[in-house]
């Protein structure tokens, strides 16, 4: 029986990334649209999202708010590991996954890294073009790579900051 709830959990956190990939797409593709009442109309269209748990719908609404309000460090990320792309440059649903992925398995760290990189390739095998896939398994690995530098300068930094203020 837990199996099965584990499943079911799984499922609907995939549908929530699935929901907010869709709507992010089409707030990147038309910006001009009026957030809350598009948010309000993409949840309650019959054949999107109409059905779905209110769970599934308020952690969706969750992650859509969090990647917007983040937008701007997460492309920074982006930039700094993707050669000859910029994030105008890409197609809006690999921008999307990244940005969501990004932020989940990087920023927020509420999925595993791995994890992280596995989900972003599952959702561009499901909405990407026929080089999604590959381009953004490429790209999360990058990312991955640049977090791992970065700890470890930090991690240096702080033990030179430890090692200056223990010889005092």
């Amino acid at each position: 029986m837990r199996k099965k709830s584990i499943g079911k959990k799984f499922e609907a956190i995939h549908r929530s990334r699935v929901l907010a990939v869709q709507f992010l797409c089409s707030l990147d593709i038309y910006p001009a649209q009026e957030f809350d009442s598009s948010l309000e109309n993409f949840f309650n269209l019959e054949e999107i999202a109409q059905n779905d748990a209110p769970e599934i719908k308020r952690r969706s609404r969750d992650l859509i708010l969090k990647v917007l309000k983040n937008k701007n460090e997460l492309d920074s990320v982006i930039l700094r590991v993707v050669t000859g792309w910029t994030p105008d440059r890409m197609v809006s649903v690999d921008r999307t996954i990244l940005r969501l992925m990004l932020f989940e398995g990087f920023f927020e760290k509420t999925l595993p890294v791995r994890a992280a990189i596995t989900e972003a390739v599952k959702l561009a095998n499901d909405f990407g073009t026929e080089n999604s896939a590959r381009f953004i398994n490429g790209v999360m690995y990058k990312i991955e790579k640049f977090f791992e530098e970065n700890n470890e300068s930090e991690k240096s930094e702080n033990e030179k900051i430890n090692a200056a203020g223990s010889e005092k």
